[in-house]
């Protein structure tokens, strides 16, 4: 997990679903497909490399909701899914 601070919030975490997109990014540069075989998290994601852990894809599913609960005029009042 990151590690958030006053300034952060402001500047770099200002986007919405911006915490969850590092924290899916800081799980994927872990895992060895990343680290050892040298290639994108994207490609690991989409591959189903086997050494990406569940977590990695339980926060893409996350990332995804909360994406998608931007353009969906009814969680404008319940709130963005996710953080």
């Amino acid at each position: 997990m990151p590690i958030y601070t006053e300034e952060d919030e402001i500047t770099k975490y200002s986007k919405p679903c911006s915490g969850v997109r590092e924290d899916l990014l800081l799980c994927l540069k872990a895992t060895d497909c990343v680290k050892i075989q040298k290639r994108t998290p994207k490609d690991c994601l989409l591959s189903r490399d086997p050494s990406v852990p569940d977590n990695c894809y339980s926060l893409r599913t996350l990332f995804f909701e909360c994406k998608r609960s931007l353009l969906d005029n009814r969680q404008r009042f319940r709130g963005r899914k996710g953080y």
